[in-house]
């Protein structure tokens, strides 16, 4: 590997990393009228398409155009509620239909064993996905490509694309909506990557 292809990979690992952050930071609370400010002033590319470049277009515009105060309310409305929201950011309950169920046990084990321990003052389940992104952005900047497989393979990929799809379509979603078309292009984008980096590695052991 040429010291030029070791930076383009590791500007790659940064990137997968913001959208990591940024998709936590937006599913754990209503954006901040800052980062609603950073969102409508990206620069994007205008001479390309793909479903990715269409989402962030569509993020940028509905941040532009959105109210930090009306964004509490959708915020609420889709992840709180009375007894709870429109769409349930949890992996035991896309897996199982239970919160607090088995996943979330299977994943305080993987957790664990990561080195990560879950602060005092968090009262969230660890198996919300906000959190999983936040494991996933520090593991790509400090982890191994075998640890953050293992994460994405057992506790991202079997749900988030069905949660992304749910929110996209919910009642309340309206900025969230392009935070959804985000989300499920993100997550194929990481599938096929993972995939691909699972069917090299299957290579080189069978040569």
């Amino acid at each position: 590997m040429t010291e030029s292809t070791a930076t383009i990979g590791n500007e790659q690992q940064q990137l997968r990393a913001d959208v990591y952050q940024l998709l936590a930071a937006l599913l754990r609370s209503a954006p901040t009228a800052e980062l609603l400010q950073f969102l409508a002033e990206l620069e994007l590319d205008a001479d390309q398409d793909s479903p990715i470049l269409r989402a962030w277009h569509a993020l940028k515009l509905s941040a532009s155009t959105a109210a930090a105060d009306q964004l509490e309310d959708e915020y609420f409305n889709l992840f709180i509620g009375l007894g709870h929201g429109e769409v349930i950011p949890y992996a035991s309950w896309y897996l199982t239909g239970s919160l607090m169920d088995k996943p979330l046990v299977m994943l305080r084990q993987d957790l664990q064993q990561l080195g990560f321990a879950r602060q005092e003052e968090v009262k969230e389940p660890e198996d919300h996905l906000a959190a999983l992104c936040e494991v996933m952005a520090y593991l790509l900047q400090e982890g191994s490509a075998p640890e953050q497989m293992s994460v994405f393979s057992r506790h991202i990929a079997p749900w988030a694309d069905k949660f992304f799809a749910d929110l996209a379509k919910a009642n309340s979603a309206s900025f969230y909506t392009a935070v959804a078309a985000l989300g499920q292009s993100f997550i194929e984008i990481e599938q096929a990557s993972f995939g691909a980096l699972t069917l090299d590695t299957d290579v080189t052991q069978a040569g």
